[in-house]
């Protein structure tokens, strides 16, 4: 623990360094160039990746290695939202200003938060999606992955990212690595508020829980991604063809926490071309310890869905509200009335009407991919987290002296 500790501390600190010469060119040149060397230096990603996925085969789930698994399509995404996000506008420093009857000029602006942790689970690209973020909202990164994915994260780190950084003229620590597969390593990110004081967490609901307990015990903030699960609402009124289409684009990945997760259907709609659908995808109807037991989490029935009968619109939002994570529902109906009790009554971080939960995504929404999704009940960022939420206010008063209270 000692070492891990020690290890990690070090990064923090050159991780702090480098802030200064975090800017938003510089941040746009890394970013340009970590898109370039992701395509250049693709075989030693992927023979890292194959190593990863090798060793997880003998005891990750399906679910969980399609999380882990890297292949050239996919490194071309990732290369692209690099490319997207170095384009994005950066964020507007001054939020807004005005002058006091005093003559006191007040500016509230946007400041960088400093070194963010991040801890997620064992999948690769997330890696670069949130340094990417931290970088575009220029904090530095001390990154955390899954044990089974730590030979990839240290292979995009060590050369994509930090050659990246250097590049454009900014210390490589700016993205610092735990490089420990073991737990401890998570442990030791939430509890250095000093040099880490805000940590971005995702992964299983009670890992994750367990650690922003943690966190609190030592005074670090986090924003976290613990549970997922999509809800689709088949109303009375919805189309059959488009509540098919909704429920065959909603299962296309199982290992994610924004897919089909429990079914809502009204009892007064026939559900026999639904059920149809959710046999073609090859995934199985269960019955879960609760409505919203989310299913890509649950290493032995990833492949399933709940299925559940209701009796009106307000028992599925209710449902909605009360027994699920809250990340996302939709519905399916012609009924526009319907529509709007729906989407005004559901809680939420997102709402869909004739749209798979699929979208709840940072890059799907936004163009900007995300740190993960915070389905948090009290304000600040929630839903898809982006590089225009991480940050801090402050403001920036200038006075000529002559002002008294």
């Amino acid at each position: 623990m000692n070492a891990i500790r020690e290890q990690l501390e070090q990064e923090a600190r050159d991780a702090a360094a480098a802030l200064p010469l975090l800017t938003d060119e510089s941040v746009e040149r890394a970013l340009d160039a970590a898109a370039d060397l992701l395509r250049g230096r693709a075989d030693g990603v992927l023979a890292a990746n194959r190593e990863d996925v090798s060793a997880g085969e003998r005891r990750l789930d399906a679910g969980a290695l399609d999380r882990l698994r890297l292949d050239e399509q996919r490194l071309d995404a990732m290369a692209k939202q690099l490319r997207s996000l170095s384009q994005l506008p950066p964020l507007e420093r001054v939020i807004s200003s005005w002058t006091l009857d005093d003559g006191l000029h007040v500016e509230k602006r946007r400041i960088p938060i400093g070194v963010v942790g991040a801890n997620f689970e064992a999948r690769p690209n997330v890696a670069v999606d949130v340094a990417g973020q931290l970088l575009k909202s220029r904090n530095a990164a001390l990154l955390r992955t899954g044990g089974a994915a730590l030979r990839t994260v240290t292979a995009i780190v060590d050369a994509v990212l930090r050659p990246a950084l250097e590049h454009a003229g900014v210390p490589p620590g700016a993205v610092g690595l735990v490089r420990s597969p073991e737990h401890e390593g998570a442990r030791a990110l939430v509890t250095l508020p000093k040099l880490v004081p805000l940590v971005i967490l995702r992964g299983s609901g009670p890992t994750t829980a367990a650690l922003a307990r943690l966190a609190a015990e030592h005074g670090v903030r986090t924003l976290a991604h613990a549970e997922g699960g999509g809800v689709l609402y088949v109303h009375a009124a919805a189309d059959e063809a488009k509540a098919v289409a909704l429920v065959e684009s909603s299962l296309d990945r199982l290992g994610v926490c924004n897919r089909l997760n429990l079914l809502l259907v009204d009892r007064a709609f026939e559900p026999r071309r639904l059920l149809e659908a959710v046999e073609r995808a090859g995934v199985e109807v269960r019955e879960p310890p609760r409505l919203g037991h989310e299913w890509a989490n649950d290493a032995e029935h990833v492949a399933s869905v709940t299925v559940h009968v209701v009796d009106s619109l307000e028992d599925a939002v209710s449902i909605a509200n009360e027994e699920t994570s809250g990340l996302a529902a939709g519905i399916v109906t012609e009924d526009a009335a319907a529509a709007e009790r729906f989407l005004d009554g559901c809680r939420g971080t997102a709402v869909f009407w004739h749209a798979t939960t699929r979208f709840t995504d940072g890059f799907a929404l936004t163009g900007a991919p995300e740190t993960g999704i915070n389905v948090d009940w009290v304000p600040g960022p929630r839903g898809p987290v982006t590089y225009r939420d991480l940050w801090l206010r402050q403001y920036r008063v200038i006075g000529d002296a002559t002002q008294r209270r």
